[in-house]
């Protein structure tokens, strides 16, 4: 039975925001509408929307950019999963991660924020932790830089050239957890890059 997914992915509005390493979740949410030939849409919710499926005749795949900043993303999120009736197991939340290295994605559902005030944001408007995260690396400011300023520089023209890697990895990741479950995804994802 054809099941409804939301995908998420966390970032700030604006084309100051676009490039920017805390954009990246956008940035797999517009690799996955663009493979669809999909469009995005305004939603009440206050949010920018794609209704899709996975395959055609498959699970439906909401695709979802909040409007709102970073660091208050739950009203969208959870305002999107009342209205497509998606509970938390279902909402997958797309995010850059500094405690993983560039380049390279994690899985995990549930759990802490690690510091992630959006997705610290998104567990209590959601009331649960426990939904399924796709980490995106972003890695650690060099020297002393503030990680608050890092996260919103765009990326560096070196880190440009893998991006479009590691966007699409990212999106495989979503569309892997989705049709296989977590933990396969977190097998092929979560093994060394050859």
């Amino acid at each position: 039975m054809a099941r409804t997914w939301l995908i998420v992915g966390l970032g700030n509005p604006g084309p100051r925001y676009e490039a920017t390493r805390h954009n990246v979740g956008q940035l797999v949410i517009d690799e996955l509408a663009s493979r669809r030939g999909e469009g995005f849409r305004t939603h009440k919710a206050g949010a920018r929307v794609v209704e899709t499926w996975l395959r055609p005749g498959s699970d439906k795949l909401i695709l979802a950019k909040p409007n709102s900043f970073m660091n208050v993303s739950g009203g969208p999120v959870s305002s999107l999963a009342k209205f497509y009736g998606v509970d938390p197991e279902r909402v997958v939340i797309v995010h850059d991660e500094l405690d993983i290295p560039f380049d390279s994605i994690k899985l995990k559902s549930g759990g802490g924020h690690g510091g992630h005030n959006g997705v610290r944001d998104v567990a209590k408007a959601l009331g649960s932790p426990d939904f399924p995260r796709v980490r995106v690396g972003i890695g650690r400011p060099p020297g002393r830089q503030d990680p608050s300023d890092w996260v919103l520089d765009p990326f560096g023209a070196t880190q440009r050239q893998t991006l479009p890697h590691l966007i699409g990895d990212a999106a495989d990741a979503v569309e892997q957890l989705v049709e296989e479950g977590l933990v396969a995804a977190q097998q092929r994802h979560h093994a060394p890059r050859g």
